[in-house]
């Protein structure tokens, strides 16, 4: 058989499009990074071996695009929407730029929506992510190997009319194995590879009047955005009890019910599948929540954990969902989100799952300010070595994540 020049040039692009994602499918950080550098200015947070990564972007409201482990030739842990970030053509209701760790506010949905206007109808073509959370770059306020800090001033406008205007302070910080073991509770050997990171995100009342529960709240919202596999699953411990006492153990009525084979609840654990194929989201409530989520990656062997601040005796979260609401400070603390086809046949935004917290809804006083750290830990080795991670954190192993699925 005799190939062209083309034909060759083909295949060997093909080949090395290949070979940069290695055998998993999974791109590598220095991929990721390369790609992002041609469009926007990147921050690449390191310790000193240069083993342990983050990836941050000023640009795109300080969020944490990528991380990794394994140093430039290792996993990106991040999903990247490349589509989007190369065509350079800004999206009407959202621009989904990917990120492990992004900043957003909330209510999304309601009476105390900053999603919608006034008066409009709780559809996606009334559905617009604000300006400053969407498009706006954050200014870049320090840098260092380990940090960075960004500022961003803003006015949002509910649903009900009430006007908000704040400043919001967030902080990246890369976390060395010994501080990440500390938080973790747990020694990690050595062939375990970790990277470990939290944002500190802060919201201050810059206005002339307390906010209140009669105008509307806000809360701080923190999502992340992680490439799927085939076998990554969920898992969310929850606090067991009575229904009556405690309320439901999961919400999944945010795009409809979530088959059976799809989410199950188990002893103290919700498993929820992260595969990418199927459009669901479940959140959980404050009295059935714990301060740690985490999937588990079983084709390229990674565990992720994110721990975030839950207050005590916290029980006021925004309601985040698309109508008008009965109790408005009723909403989830908890949520994970795994992307499909919106409908038979129709495009998806990307092969990703989402684990996000939220902090309290928050009524602030002039020149007050509400802070929510959420702090992220991707551990990737032998799995026996994970497994005890696991047990000691979530609370089952890996065994357990693998086949939570299965009645």
């Amino acid at each position: 058989m005799k190939f062209t020049g083309l034909t060759i040039m083909v295949l060997v692009m093909i080949t090395q499009a290949i070979l940069s994602q290695g055998k998993t499918g999974a791109p590598k950080f220095s991929d990721d990074v390369n790609f992002l550098k041609k469009y926007v200015e990147i921050i690449v947070l390191s310790d000193r071996s240069s083993s342990t990564q983050v990836a941050v972007i000023p640009a795109y409201q300080c969020r944490v695009m990528t991380s990794t482990a394994s140093g430039p030739d290792g996993l990106s842990y991040g999903w990247v929407n490349r589509d989007l970030i190369a065509s350079g053509k800004p999206q009407p209701h959202i621009n989904v730029y990917g990120g492990e760790d992004r900043f957003w506010i909330g209510p999304e949905g309601g009476q105390y929506s900053v999603f919608f206007k006034k008066g409009s109808t709780f559809d996606l073509d009334h559905w617009f992510t604000p300006a400053s959370i969407d498009t706006e770059p954050f200014e870049l306020v320090s840098q260092s190997p380990d940090r960075v800090v960004c500022r961003k001033t803003m006015q949002l406008i509910n649903y009900s009319g009430t006007t908000f205007n704040l400043e919001v302070n967030r902080e990246i910080r890369l976390l060395d194995t010994k501080t990440a073991q500390k938080h973790l509770g747990v020694k990690v050997k050595p062939d375990v590879k970790v990277v470990a990171y939290e944002s500190v995100n802060s919201i201050k009342n810059t206005g002339s009047s307390a906010w209140t529960k009669q105008g509307g709240l806000l809360s701080i919202w923190i999502l992340g955005m992680f490439n799927a596999s085939p076998a990554t699953t969920i898992a969310l411990p929850f606090i067991k009890g009575d229904e009556s006492k405690l309320g439901p153990v999961v919400n999944d009525s945010y795009f409809g019910k979530v088959p059976a084979d799809r989410l199950v609840v188990k002893d103290g654990v919700i498993y929820f599948a992260a595969d990418a194929n199927y459009r669901s989201k479940i959140g959980i409530p404050p009295l059935r929540t714990k301060p740690l989520l985490g999937s588990y990656d079983a084709v390229n062997k990674v565990l992720t954990l994110v721990q975030f601040t839950f207050p005590k005796g916290a029980v006021d979260y925004v309601n985040s969902m698309w109508e008008i609401q009965k109790n408005p400070f009723g909403g989830d603390v908890v949520n994970s989100y795994n992307d499909g086809p919106p409908k038979p046949g129709a495009a998806q935004l990307g092969r990703f799952y989402e684990l996000e917290t939220s902090s309290p809804a928050l009524a602030l006083k002039p020149k007050q300010s509400g802070t929510h750290v959420s702090r992220t830990m991707h551990l990737q080795g032998p799995e026996a070595e994970l497994d005890a991670i696991a047990h000691a954190t979530l609370g089952v192993g890996l065994d357990d994540i693998k086949n939570g699925l299965k009645k």
